[in-house]
């Protein structure tokens, strides 16, 4: 479900847009994310992932916009920046899979998809990049180790230590989750 979808789904729920909530909440003097999202949650029957996407929009609709490509651009900054050619390159790479490859940037990842379906993640160290891959269903086998409580979005994790190591191997396998994506 996108950002928006839920935004929609609570409006048509409560009949309240996100401007709705936040003079609400500012009335109520509410300005803590875990106070937001328990208020919209008891007083309004919103679940969690409905009641945080409402709770991101009264706490930061006010910030600057921020573009996608600034998005990217903070997972490299400072010692990070040395894996730069190398995300770029394995971008270019997957998007040679077809033309509905796009990249969601998030706080600590960036999050790869296929026509809004995610089908990957890269996150970036400085010492290494982690490359999560949803492949459900897929053994578990040599460096495809299970993602575990590192990104609960994937089912399989690659540690890259050197760019020499984004090979057909790892390319394979992200094309076998964006197929089925």
């Amino acid at each position: 479900m996108s950002f928006q979808a839920y935004l929609d789904s609570v409006k048509a729920k409560t009949g309240k847009t996100p401007a709705d909530f936040k003079a609400l909440a500012a009335e109520k003097g509410l300005t803590k994310h875990g106070e937001i999202v328990a208020w919209l949650k008891s007083d309004f029957g919103l679940g969690h992932g409905h009641a945080n996407a409402v709770t991101q929009v009264i706490l930061h609709a006010d910030k600057p916009k921020v573009s996608r490509d600034e998005k990217v651009d903070n997972h490299f900054m400072g010692g990070k920046g040395s894996w730069r050619p190398a995300y770029d390159d394995l971008l270019n790479q997957m998007q040679q899979f077809g033309p509905d490859v796009a990249v969601a940037p998030t706080s600590s990842y960036i999050s790869i998809l296929r026509n809004d379906k995610k089908f990957a993640v890269v996150q970036v160290t400085t010492n290494r990049l982690d490359i999560g891959i949803k492949l459900p269903g897929t053994p578990v086998e040599g460096r495809f180790e299970e993602s575990g409580r590192w990104n609960a979005m994937v089912t399989h994790r690659i540690r890259i230590d050197a760019a020499e190591q984004i090979d057909a191997e790892v390319l394979e396998r992200l094309r076998q989750a964006y197929e089925r994506a």
